[in-house]
């Protein structure tokens, strides 16, 4: 009884003097979907920098998220693929101090491998073709109809995704003859797609902004991880990915 008693206590002082395991924090970024491979890369970076942080994205269409910050998700940090969508979530008083500029994007046309529709571009080779683009709401859509329009021609696509990397995945599966989409998504395709340059895409360019969530508990990380998305890691990154730096 006496040894039972002593082993007892023994193990009581021993497990009082074990380290207590130190919580993971976790750094939740808002991303337009556009920057999903260039972020992954960052969100590993800064993980291996930061002990003890885990970065959890969630990619979507910048319109999307901003309704889920709107609604009352939990986000640190919000990267909008445009300006009105970010003066959106400023105006709702969502972010923290001033969100800033740090890549811009222009349109490209794809389609997939071997282009076996025969597209020549935004003309008449569409016609009876099944050109999928984003729809009016999201950053890609919203310069789409600025770049149609800019070329005085009328787009009748069969689908508007609501994020630029729907239309990227219904082209390189062959569901779409072609699709519209970023520079930079048409390089993250790789071999999948066949790019076909549209004229005057150079005169219509979404501005990259990020900022901190205005509820975020971890405001000091979420302002280090736009730190390195605008210092020059993340600027060596998003050029790497085909994104112009502003």
């Amino acid at each position: 009884m006496i040894r039972t008693v002593i082993a007892l206590t023994a193990l009581a002082v021993l497990s009082g003097c074990a380290p207590a395991t130190t919580p993971r924090i976790e750094l939740v970024v808002y991303a337009a979907s556009s920057l999903s491979d260039s972020y992954a890369s960052l969100g590993a970076s800064f993980e291996a920098t930061h002990s003890g942080v885990t970065v959890k994205f969630s990619f979507d269409g910048s319109s999307t998220l901003v309704d889920q910050l709107k609604q009352g998700a939990p986000a640190d940090v919000f990267a909008s693929a445009d300006r009105p969508n970010m003066d959106k979530a400023t105006s709702a008083k969502l972010m923290s101090g001033t969100p800033v500029v740090f890549a811009t994007n222009t349109l490209t046309l794809i389609v997939p491998k071997g282009n076996p529709a025969a597209i020549t571009g935004l003309d008449s080779s569409l016609n009876g073709k099944k050109l999928v683009v984003c729809g009016g709401g999201v950053p890609c859509g919203a310069a789409t109809t600025r770049l149609a329009t800019l070329l005085g021609v009328t787009l009748k696509p069969v689908s508007q995704e609501t994020k630029v990397s729907d239309v990227r995945a219904k082209v390189e599966s062959g569901q779409a003859d072609a699709g519209v989409v970023y520079v930079t998504d048409a390089r993250a395709s790789g071999s999948k797609v066949d790019t076909i340059a549209i004229p005057k895409a150079d005169q219509v360019k979404n501005e990259y902004l990020v900022g901190v969530v205005a509820t975020s508990k971890n405001s000091a990380l979420a302002s280090q991880f736009a730190a390195l998305v605008t210092g020059p890691e993340g600027q060596r990154v998003l050029s790497s990915a085909g994104f112009t730096l502003p």
